[in-house]
Formats: structure tokens, sequence, C-alpha cells
């Protein structure tokens, strides 16, 4: 198999995005990327990230390279842009949130780009999801982070509600969550 084809095997389940951690797990030396990038058959995107010009583009596609971007395995879709992508409830985030779990990552080296958000925690595997491919953390992590960061009160409720009836949390949690909220707002 081609090193053009192994990393497209890994670009069909991100957007057409490969990375150069995707190329160093399957033994790519690094150079092949530049030189994919330089004949064409690779688009650089940012450090460490890559695309497959000939992969069609999408209305997600920056979702995907926003995770990506981080070079944290460990990266969500997080806060506001996971109560968005969830569609949980009305909100219009105009900055895209993503939560790492690693404060070593090397992202004070690189540019960071105006709209997006960093959030660091320690997310068990209990609170990570996936949303259209993209790592998301679940409907109710989203929530309780809401909460955390004064989400306006009335989007929550709806959040809960929604997340609620399409049984993406308990009865529990969703009674647990409206407590918070209540004691959060009194």
């Amino acid at each position: 198999m081609s090193i053009r084809d192994e990393l497209w095997d890994v670009a069909v389940d991100q957007y057409g995005y490969v990375t150069t951690a995707d190329a160093a797990r399957l033994a790519v030396a690094l150079i092949e990327l530049a030189k994919m990038s330089k004949r064409g058959t690779l688009d650089r995107i940012s450090q460490g990230v890559y695309r497959f010009p000939q992969w069609p583009v999408s209305a997600n596609d920056h979702l995907m390279e926003a995770v990506l971007w981080t070079r944290d395995p460990t990266a969500v879709l997080s806060h506001d842009t996971a109560l968005d992508v969830l569609d949980l409830c009305d909100i219009n985030p105009t900055t895209l949130h993503l939560t790492i779990s690693n404060r070593r990552f090397p992202i004070r080296r690189r540019e960071m780009p105006d709209d997006l958000v960093l959030h660091y925690e320690n997310l068990g595997n209990e609170q990570r999801g996936w949303w259209e491919q993209i790592p998301t953390v679940t409907a109710g992590t989203a929530i309780e982070q809401g909460i955390r960061t004064a989400v306006r009160p009335d989007l929550l409720g709806q959040a809960i509600d929604t997340a609620h009836r399409r049984a993406m949390i308990d009865t529990d949690t969703a009674n647990h969550l409206r407590d918070i909220l209540e004691g959060k707002y009194r």
C-alpha cells in the first residue's frame, strides 16, 4: 500500500485531514508529508495539519480542523460549541470552544485562531462522545460546562429539556442539572 493510500485511509475518518501524528503512527517520515504538499497531493493547512485537496468540502470541516490543530489526542468540541452542534438549544456561539486535557501540548508556540477558546479539563471516557465523526463532549457534560461558564439559564433549561427528550441524559441527570442550574441563579 502506498503512503498516500495509508494516509487516505486515516483521512476518510477526519474530513480529509491528516496530521503529523497520524503519519508518525503509520511510520511515515514527516518529510513525506512535505513532499506530498509540494506535489499538490496534500494541502498544508496549519502546522502539523494537512488535507487532501480532492476531499469534498463540508460545512463541518473547520470543526475537525480545529480539533486536529490542537495536536492533542484528547481534544473535543465543548461548552457553547457542543451545545450548538448537538442542537440542544438556540445558542449561537461566536467562538469555537475546545477542551483539551494536557496543558503541556505546544499550543502557545503556535498562533491560536482568534475565534478559538481552549479549556483545560481532564474528561473521563463517559464524558466524551462523537458528533458527525468529530470528538465532542456528551450532552450532559456540555450542559455542566455551560452552567460553570454562565451560559444564559433559559438556554441551559432548553438544553436540559432537549437532551432529556432525546434520551441523551436520563431523568436523574436532568433533575440534577436543573437543581445545579437553579442553585446557581438563586
